[in-house]
């Protein structure tokens, strides 16, 4: 398989979580979000909307968006799980998911906050406007963890929440959020820290990284 994406980017981070804890081989093609290289025509004949990441699957497939990828995975190679076995399970696991992947991250990756910069804000113009948003998810998160986690955001072992909520804890420093009032998110952080799946799908880690 080939995943193209960009070392920062939230979407292609949880990506790699997901294809490292299933123990998946990938190659990885790297697009430079700065300079644009998502919107050369070679891309957008991949993936016609120039977002990372995309998939391209042994066979040929060619997978867009996130949701989709990590689903696919879930569903094309379900060992290890990342979701539960049974329904309501399930769809908890979804929801948490989807605060961060619905809620939070679309309104601070590039193109929004290029908006916002558009607009008149300056950096701490745009770091307020990403935390509002963090702040407001991140909250929702500690309260749905305490019902649900048991070291993990969900249950005993990562789901697909955890590959949501660790690509944008490293967001949310990059922006100077504080963190302090969000113990369980933290707790689930560190314990990703020492994790091979983790460590492996860390920006810092990748070919293209700064």
């Amino acid at each position: 398989m080939i995943l193209h994406g960009y070392w920062r980017s939230g979407t292609s981070y949880r990506t790699r979580i997901a294809l490292n804890l299933k123990g998946l081989e990938y190659q990885q093609a790297t697009l430079d979000l700065r300079a644009g290289a998502q919107k050369s025509d070679a891309y957008l004949r991949l993936n016609p909307q120039g977002l990372v990441p995309a998939l391209e699957t042994d066979d040929g497939l060619v997978l867009t968006q996130s949701p989709a990828i990590l689903e696919w995975l879930e569903e094309t190679h379900p060992e290890p799980p990342l979701l539960p076995r049974d329904a309501a399970g399930r769809a908890q696991v979804r929801a948490m998911a989807a605060v961060i992947g619905c809620d939070i991250h679309p309104l601070n990756n590039l193109r929004v906050l290029k908006a916002v910069r558009e607009l008149g804000a300056d950096q701490a113009g745009v770091d307020a406007w990403a935390g509002r948003w963090i702040i407001d998810g991140f909250t929702a998160l500690e309260a749905l963890i305490a019902r649900h986690g048991d070291g993990w955001c969900f249950g005993a072992s990562p789901t697909l929440a955890d590959c949501y909520l660790i690509p944008q804890l490293y967001s949310a420093r990059r922006f100077n959020v504080d963190l302090a009032a969000f113990p369980r998110l933290l707790e689930i952080e560190a314990r990703a820290e020492a994790h091979p799946a983790f460590i492996a799908a860390k920006p810092e880690n990748q070919p293209d990284a700064d």
